[in-house]
């Protein structure tokens, strides 16, 4: 986990949660944070305790990355959401656990001094004075403060205590980036061993103020290094003991992870129905009960309607299936047909195609039509009881109905008739399907082989900042997206010509927006350039917070290896006169917090451009090369630097030493290449452990 900072994440189900509705029950979904960040929503399950969500991601995390952490929320449409509890996984539990993890998880309670995030920027120095020394305390500015107001801010000062005696910054008005510079004298005594104690609170005129984070600071060490400044993470107040770590109703939520170097996911399977303990029983005081007989035939004949519209519907969407899937199927139905040609193997290449059909794409997609986007929300208990009936009747007629399948399915036999012409219907529909002329065929691949490759595309919404009027969201005007690698484009629909909005190598940062910019969440800002050189800004909107990381993600991934990248940016936006984050009245100016260029969250289809990351990998070397060398000359005892054993009979030529004459190759090669030299300041992509 540590050389790849790489997790795959599994949120499987929960139990035993507590009642925050008045009708006894809760909408639980989960929300995934890195650092604060969220970074994955899972979908609301409606009105239980015992949720059941099954929902896998992967979570690319930074090298420095400190804490992972699960909330339970219960979702409510009138009020804020509820915190129903928290389990949090730090750098060092995840790292304990190299093989993964996959188990029950206690909730604890959620502590507002312990959610805290960001970062603040402090001057310290020690001086001399005429009978003691003096420490000096000057607070600069903060970053990515917590919103602990409504409107989605937060109205921050900061504390100064050292010694009995506090000192305190002014209140910098609606802003999770303030700025104060303002400047506190202590007296620093010989000797005096008491901390110096930084504080930043959210300053609220009716009730009390909220806690937002401290910094202690060793004044000892800042004797000995006399001054000091930078950014320091801002820390929970952790004075104050907690009798008990878990929250009393023993609330439970199950979440398997795994490190990416295992490759593996394990997977906790929660099905356990079967068909025989599937019973529905209706009274009514106007008829009798029904009998178990006539239950299991109403719900056969309801599976049997559903079945059939759902081949029928199949059988007619020949011309909708994309031509590369239709050309794909015709190369896998020849091929097996070829090496079975007996009568006796007639099925096998139907099979083949629908083992790919019914098993990677349709059976899924009816068992979870959330995770294909064919639904908001995850069905209740009972629909999906539906369609795990409904994929396993699709597969058994994938399987073209044959004899080991009815004997494992033996509950099917009242369908037998359905599947039986399900069956026929389908080997027409492959029929048709791998029906595809060669002639199209190499058109298709002469098109497709001219074509920059998505890297992602679906709908979004944007917003082109123009004037100095206020944004609404309802400025926001819905188009179809496509992200290749070479550019943004957009249009009407899917099937619309496509226009250029970016070019990517006109991409300078891709980055979140506060949600009090717009009133709206999920807005994200690509910050470009112009083909006049002119720095633009284009504010896209997605419907999730999934969808906005993935989308990030992938700006991110093809754009960093651009010149020109910036290292700040502006979360909010320029309205009339200042930021709405900061406040700043310059609109060119350095931006208020950091840009993020890692990838967070990857999406199932991102695809991996061999080139770009052959490039990252170089360009990371390069950065490297200096401590590279130095380790080399260590291990050779003191070898000039620079100098690779050439002699096989002298020095056995170890992996560092190859790894360096392969880096030297690729800068003679690149240095001689039409494209010029590699740029003199790379950035340092990851972190090399040697």
């Amino acid at each position: 986990m540590a050389k790849r900072s790489s997790l795959y994440i599994r949120i499987v189900e929960g139990k035993n949660l507590p009642a925050k509705d008045i009708t006894g029950s809760s909408d639980p979904y989960c929300i995934v944070k890195v650092d604060n960040e969220p970074i994955i929503r899972t979908a609301t399950v409606w009105k239980t305790l015992c949720p059941f969500w099954g929902e896998e991601y992967q979570v690319h995390l930074p090298p420095t990355f400190h804490a992972v952490a699960f909330y339970v929320m219960d979702e409510d449409a009138l009020s804020r959401d509820d915190v129903i509890g928290k389990v949090c996984l730090t750098r060092d539990t995840i790292a304990s656990h190299p093989k993964g993890f996959s188990g029950w998880a206690h909730l604890t309670e959620v502590d507002p001094d312990e959610e805290v995030q960001g970062e603040i920027h402090l001057r310290l120095e020690v001086w001399p004075g005429a009978r003691a020394c003096r420490l000096r305390c000057s607070v600069l500015e903060a970053r990515d403060l917590a919103p602990k107001d409504r409107n989605g801010t937060s109205d921050p000062f900061v504390r100064v205590r050292y010694k009995g005696r506090t000192r305190e910054t002014s209140i910098v008005k609606k802003s999770c980036y303030p700025r104060w510079n303002e400047t506190f004298e202590f007296e620093l005594q010989e000797g005096a061993m008491e901390a110096l104690c930084v504080e930043a609170w959210d300053w609220d005129l009716v009730s009390r103020n909220d806690f937002l984070g401290k910094v202690v600071i060793d004044v000892q060490r800042l004797r000995v290094v006399q001054q000091e400044e930078g950014w320091f993470r801002l820390q929970p107040d952790q004075s104050k003991s907690r009798r008990h770590d878990e929250w009393p109703g023993c609330s439970t939520c199950t979440a398997s992870w795994a490190p990416s170097s295992t490759r593996c996911l394990r997977r906790r399977s929660t099905w356990s129905w079967t068909p025989a303990k599937w019973k529905l029983r209706m009274c009514s005081g106007l008829h009798r009960p029904q009998t178990e007989a006539e239950v299991l035939e109403q719900s056969a004949q309801t599976l049997r309607a559903h079945l059939g519209a759902l081949l029928s519907a199949l059988s007619r969407s020949v011309r909708a299936c994309p031509a590369v899937v239709r050309a794909t199927f015709r190369q896998l139905f020849r091929r097996v047909r070829e090496r079975f040609p007996g009568a006796q193997h007639e099925n096998v290449p139907f099979i083949a195609v629908t083992s790919f059909l019914c098993l990677r794409f349709f059976s899924p997609a009816i068992m979870s039509p959330k995770l294909f986007h064919l639904r908001e929300r995850h069905a209740d208990a009972r629909t999906s009881r539906t369609l795990l009936l409904l994929a396993k009747a699709v597969q058994n007629v994938g399987n073209m109905d044959t004899p080991a399948s009815r004997a494992k399915e033996a509950w099917m036999e009242p369908l037998q008739p359905t599947v039986h012409q399900g069956v026929a219907q389908l080997k027409d529909f492959i029929t048709k399907l791998v029906d595809i002329e060669e002639k199209d065929e190499l058109d298709l691949q002469r098109t497709l082989s001219l074509q920059a490759p998505p890297v992602k595309e679906g709908p979004l919404f944007i917003h082109r900042t123009k004037g100095k009027g206020p944004l609404m969201s309802s400025s926001f005007k819905k188009l179809y997206f496509s992200l290749t690698t070479e550019a943004l484009s957009f249009a009407k629909t899917p099937s619309s010509k496509k226009s250029a909005l970016i070019k990517l190598a006109n991409i300078r940062a891709a980055e979140k927006v506060e949600e009090k910019s717009f009133g709206g969440s999920h807005v994200m800002q690509v910050i470009y350039t112009d083909d006049a050189g002119r720095p633009q800004t284009a504010y896209l909107q997605c419907k999730c917070v999934n969808e906005l990381n993935q989308w990030l993600s992938a700006l991110r991934k093809v754009s960093i290896n651009n010149t020109g990248l910036l290292g700040s940016y502006h979360p909010g936006v320029f309205r009339g006169d200042k930021w709405s984050c900061c406040h700043q009245k310059e609109k060119t100016g350095q931006g208020c917090d950091k840009t993020r260029s890692r990838v967070t969250l990857q999406e199932w289809n991102d695809p991996l451009d061999h080139d770009l990351e052959a490039q990252l990998i170089y360009r990371h070397l390069l950065g490297v090369e200096a401590m590279l060398w130095e380790r080399h000359r260590e291990l050779s005892g003191g070898a000039e630097a620079g100098t690779v054993p050439t002699s096989p009979g002298k020095v056995p030529e170890d992996s560092l030493a190859r790894l360096l004459r392969v880096l030297q190759d690729l800068r003679e090669a690149h240095s001689s290449s039409p494209a010029g030299s590699p740029p003199s300041e790379p950035n340092c992509l990851l972190e090399l452990q040697t």
